[in-house]
């Protein structure tokens, strides 16, 4: 008795947001990395693009439980539907811009989907408060025929819908490979010794650039045990104060009470012995 065709799982990309998410394949179907699939999704029908087979592994790295089917792979037709589905963005935005300025809510509109099947239409916006949309969901559902979706977003989920290169000449991370957005920190900045001029190390969100989140596991590291800036220290020079931290150096600037500033490597610390007068331990504050 012959056995059945072995079902396979693939990771595939979806949405303007770029949601990623665990489907069956048909089975005996097989598919390649960036191969163009049609899904079918909790949303609707979709066009997705495969990245992977789904291991225990690659599940660990995805943010939210999604799963869903492959129904099939994508035709050029289906890719020519995907594109004019697309050039109907400025119009709905529009569309959709003006009844929000009609019915006064304090929410700016960020971006629009038109899912593949048409099953729905999704409005992305950002609001400071909560708002209550229902009046304007019963005139989008009249002007658009279709169903209708307002999704809240942040401010960094709209860098991910719209923003294109970040400083370093590269797309801009949050519009690529980033699954979940980093916590990052002022703190981070100072450590890794980057300038703290706001417009420097500030993405294309407003908030601190994700990419200071990418090495700061390795200053972590390094920066353990070293005695913080304000310490009062033992060396075999005598007792100094830390002015200054060079992490990745393992190395420590300290003036002496004689006033020499002096380099010292982190082990050759003998003792630390507490915080001058003025001095406090580091925080961390998340932006």
């Amino acid at each position: 008795m012959a056995q059945p065709a072995p079902v396979l799982r693939y990771i595939v990309r979806h949405g303007s947001m770029r949601f990623l998410g665990d489907f069956a394949a048909p089975p005996g179907r097989t598919f390649g990395r960036l191969d163009n699939v049609i899904l079918q999704t909790e949303r609707g029908t979709e066009l997705g693009q495969v990245l992977c087979p789904t291991t225990p592994e690659a599940l660990r790295f995805l943010p939210e439980k999604i799963t869903g089917q492959i129904l099939r792979a994508a035709t050029p037709e289906d890719l020519k539907h995907a594109e004019n589905l697309r050039a109907k963005r400025n119009a709905d935005y529009e569309l959709a811009r003006k009844l929000i300025m009609e019915h006064r809510l304090p929410m700016q509109l960020v971006d629009t989907e038109r899912l593949f099947g048409g099953e729905r239409v999704i409005f992305y916006f950002l609001a400071e408060r909560r708002v209550d949309f229902r009046e304007l969901v019963r005139s989008m559902a009249r002007e658009f025929q279709s169903r209708i979706e307002l999704r809240h977003i942040g401010i960094r989920d709209e860098a991910r819908l719209l923003a294109d290169y970040g400083d370093c000449g590269r797309p801009v991370c949050c519009n690529t490979f980033l699954t979940v957005m980093p916590s990052v920190t002022m703190r981070m900045a100072k450590i890794q010794k980057a300038t703290l001029d706001p417009n420097k190390i500030s993405g294309r969100c407003g908030r601190l650039k994700c990419c200071l989140r990418y090495e700061q596991d390795v200053y972590d590291e390094h920066l353990k045990g070293m005695p913080e800036v304000g310490m009062r220290v033992l060396t075999r020079e005598g007792q100094g104060l830390v002015l200054y931290q060079e992490p990745l150096a393992r190395r420590l600037l300290v003036e002496f009470e004689d006033g020499r500033r002096l380099p010292i490597p982190a082990n050759e610390i003998i003792s630390q012995l507490g915080f001058a007068p003025g001095y406090q331990a580091q925080t961390d504050g998340e932006i």
